[in-house]
């Protein structure tokens, strides 16, 4: 394959990343197009030892940072869609770590080497992107959880990202009352409570009377990812980091709400 067809399959996903790291299409897709103009003078500069998409991606971060405005509140034109307009309140560097990670499902590995910083340095900046995300699009969060300790490290948790715990559930039916009481924003699930009812089974039960993303929180999560049967899209596996809860909170709500953009261009 020539350099020119492996950067072209992966030029809309570049494009894609662009446009919500700056806030705006027309300015995301002139970074890339500045981005293809480096390459056209320079095919060298692909030449980095890492995979095509990883140096790509490297090259654009260095054009994009090198550019003293870059997408900041700013430069965010009137006409932006709401996600769009969040993401480009957030700092630079932790708006880029989390798209890379949330966004474009980079390890975390490529992501450190696209930013040329180390991956505790990485998981720091997805930390801060989570608590500028819920500063932004702060929500109320349904706990399901039965185990004390850990039901009280993800309320400080959440609290000190921005949000508002609603409740804590220890069983499928307090979960259910309190969901029905005051609906949740999202959702903190685990899967197997204390008393033998199923956080799972509880969300489904809410799911029939509203839409809310949902983060299953579990010790075994090779029961849940089989590929038999629709699984959880957002599974974290305890005992869990701070950080990873952080990340994919924030990456749930970010891409609830995209989802909701397409919902409204649709009709």
């Amino acid at each position: 394959m020539s350099t020119s067809q492996a950067v072209a399959q992966h030029l809309p996903y570049l494009r894609r990343y662009a446009r919500a790291l700056s806030g705006s299409q027309a300015s995301g897709d002139a970074y890339v197009a500045a981005t293809l103009e480096a390459l056209v003078e320079d095919p060298k500069l692909l030449d980095t030892g890492a995979s095509t998409r990883v140096a790509l991606y490297r090259l654009f971060t260095k054009i994009w940072s090198s550019v003293a405005v870059n997408g900041g509140p700013s430069a965010a034109p009137a006409a932006e869609q709401p996600v769009e307009r969040h993401l480009s309140q957030i700092s630079p560097m932790p708006r880029q770590a989390f798209l890379l990670v949330a966004l474009e499902g980079l390890s975390e590995d490529d992501a450190a080497k696209v930013l040329d910083i180390d991956v505790p340095r990485l998981r720091a900046l997805v930390e801060e992107a989570g608590r500028e995300i819920a500063q932004e699009i702060a929500t109320d969060v349904l706990i399901i959880e039965d185990e004390a300790f850990i039901a009280l490290d993800l309320e400080s948790l959440v609290e000190s990202l921005g949000h508002r715990v609603l409740g804590v559930a220890r069983t499928h039916k307090e979960a259910v009352a309190l969901a029905k009481a005051r609906r949740p924003g999202i959702i903190l699930a685990d899967i197997q409570l204390a008393d033998g009812s199923s956080g799972l089974d509880a969300v489904n039960e809410m799911l029939r009377s509203f839409e809310v993303p949902v983060i299953f929180i579990t010790a075994y999560p090779e029961r849940f990812l089989t590929g038999e049967r629709p699984e959880p899209a957002f599974l974290i596996a305890k005992p869990f980091q701070p950080t990873t809860v952080s990340a994919v909170l924030s990456q749930a709500l970010f891409f609830e709400r995209n989802a909701h953009r397409r919902e409204r261009r649709a009709s």
